[in-house]
């Protein structure tokens, strides 16, 4: 399958436009035309209706092999050509909004330094296709356990802080006087889905390990990654979120009850590129601002 034909079907089926898909790609209609006639008579199928332009069923479940497929090639390229890449003189780092620890945020060098917030998701995608030299991506986990991450490239993960977590409430919330609080007994509880800016509720139900889609109810979807606005609208009685516990603590008009059970932690990790150190002609350790800003990390 020729991942050129492959990427100009993914844009035709994002924009169900020929037109547009050939004008994002630089192509003309006619050559965008022929790269589908090519990619259904390869695979001997019907990939998208012409009025309106959309997926076939085939080609539905071609887009959800593609993109997996794209990232994969993005970052084997990427990866190749580290190997050729002279050191560079600037830092670029991908960073989850929860993932900005002040141990994180002193670690960055004085100077070139690109500092971009993504969704957690997108942080390892950044770092395996050479978007950024480093990542900082955080989750909830066991202590001491690493995080799961999407298997997008062979990456380099090190964990650079550990926190306990805690739930936030309004003040006046009946919950609010205990000294810890129990996620198997909030199941029940109309929550705050905030999946940038918080701990995401997939996470809850996962670690909850009940019914699949049972428990931790929206009340109230937020979209956006400012950790405060999410603290704010649970302090005003939104839904409940959970959160590190110093990013939890002295919001107003709330109260940070620690998470005791189960015994989790909110995890920060530094993503580097698989650097090849064992190939001929590979680098092996990072250099430049990257070591420099790995170093501080470590130290």
């Amino acid at each position: 399958m020729d991942p050129h034909l492959l990427r100009t079907y993914v844009t035709v089926a994002r924009l169900a436009s020929f037109s547009e898909a050939a004008r994002e790609l630089g192509y003309t209609q006619s050559a965008v035309s022929q790269h589908i006639a090519a990619l259904e008579t390869d695979l001997g199928l019907p990939l998208l209706g012409r009025r309106p332009v959309a997926p076939t069923p085939a080609g539905q479940r071609l887009l959800e092999h593609a993109g997996a497929l794209l990232l994969r090639l993005d970052a084997a390229r990427a990866d190749l050509g580290r190997f050729a890449a002279a050191p560079r003189a600037t830092l670029s780092v991908a960073a989850s909004p929860l993932a900005l620890h002040p141990r994180t945020l002193a670690a960055l060098p004085a100077t070139g330094v690109t500092l971009r917030g993504l969704p957690r998701e997108r942080v390892p995608e950044a770092v395996a296709t050479g978007e950024a030299d480093a990542g900082l991506v955080d989750g909830i986990a066991a202590p001491s356990d690493p995080l799961r991450l999407p298997d997008v490239a062979p990456l380099a993960a090190t964990g650079v802080a550990e926190e306990p977590l805690a739930v936030v409430l309004p003040a006046d919330h009946p919950l609010a006087g205990r000294a810890g609080l129990r996620l198997d007994d909030l199941v029940d509880a109309r929550w705050l889905d905030a999946p940038a800016a918080g701990v995401p509720l997939g996470q809850l139900r996962a670690v909850h390990a009940g019914p699949a889609g049972r428990g931790f109810r929206t009340a109230l979807r937020y979209e956006g990654t400012d950790t405060r606005t999410l603290a704010a609208l649970a302090a005003a009685g939104h839904g409940l979120a959970l959160l590190p516990l110093p990013v939890a603590a002295g919001v107003p008009g709330a109260t940070a009850v620690p998470l005791v059970a189960p015994r989790l932690v909110h995890r920060i990790e530094l993503l580097l590129p698989g650097l090849g150190g064992d190939a001929p002609g590979g680098r092996g350790e990072p250099a430049g601002p990257v070591a420099e800003f790995t170093r501080r990390l470590g130290s």
